[in-house]
């Protein structure tokens, strides 16, 4: 059961919500708020696993909401529900899930509602049901974990390199071994390769080593001080 806040000083909009909600399945209206202050006071009361939010709101509006929530640490999924349709960048750059214009449509609310309820189940459930969370052209995109082949420090980023191609996320390779422990080996300080995806190791002629992944052409380096611990995984693995 997903538990859903709503939050909007509008009495009609609030409304609306919860009789478009009425007709998901498993999802329970566990409160509503008409202020963000109250929001607030609700939020720590009846710790929702998401949040349905308007941005235009008297005193603290929704994005300063967001950005407060978002700096206290974990927060609920955010889900924008706003007449504006110009700030989803910065929706986005507060990690809202979605951001759903007014008047909200049914069809449109029930997409928001599953990509927050595998983004909550992916907080919660097994790896199969793991996502890791980007944002690409405004758009936040869950890839399952189980596809994920490596990853790869480069810069800022980490590059995530999946079975249906590659994105960019902000987490570093410490904390994503730390969040799915268990499912990557570290080969080198900046690449983390997927066990399942493990197939070999290739050498270079200049003598560098480099590990060989199923689904993909990528061929993350090998340090030396790695060598022998993967070449013993790959045993046990064979």
């Amino acid at each position: 059961m997903l538990n859903i806040l709503i939050i909007d000083d509008e009495q009609p909009a609030r409304d609306r919500l919860r009789r478009l909600l009425r007709n998901l399945p498993k999802c329970e209206v566990v409160g509503e708020a008409a202020s963000s202050n109250e929001a607030l006071e609700c939020i720590r009361e009846l710790s929702p696993d998401v949040l349905l939010l308007d941005i235009s709101m008297p005193g603290m509006d929704g994005m300063s909401l967001a950005r407060v929530l978002q700096e206290g640490g974990a927060s609920p999924v955010i889900i924008f529900c706003t007449a504006y349709q110009d700030q989803a960048l910065n929706a986005f750059e507060v990690e809202a899930l979605d951001y759903v214009v007014k008047p909200v449509r049914i069809e449109r609310l029930e997409t928001a509602i599953e990509k927050a309820r595998k983004y909550v189940g992916s907080e919660q459930g097994t790896e199969e049901d793991q996502y890791v969370r980007s944002t690409v052209g405004g758009k936040v995109v869950l890839t399952p974990v189980h596809r994920v082949i490596c990853l790869v420090s480069e810069d800022k980023y980490t590059t995530v390199t999946h079975e249906k191609g590659s994105t960019v996320i902000d987490e570093s390779l410490t904390e994503l071994e730390q969040k799915y422990p268990g499912l990557f080996f570290r080969v080198h300080r900046n690449a983390l390769v997927s066990r399942k995806h493990l197939r070999g190791l290739e050498r270079s002629t200049e003598g560098h080593t480099y590990v060989l992944l199923s689904g993909t052409d990528r061929k993350p380096e090998v340090s030396r001080r790695n060598i022998s611990a993967l070449r013993k995984l790959l045993s046990e693995l064979s």
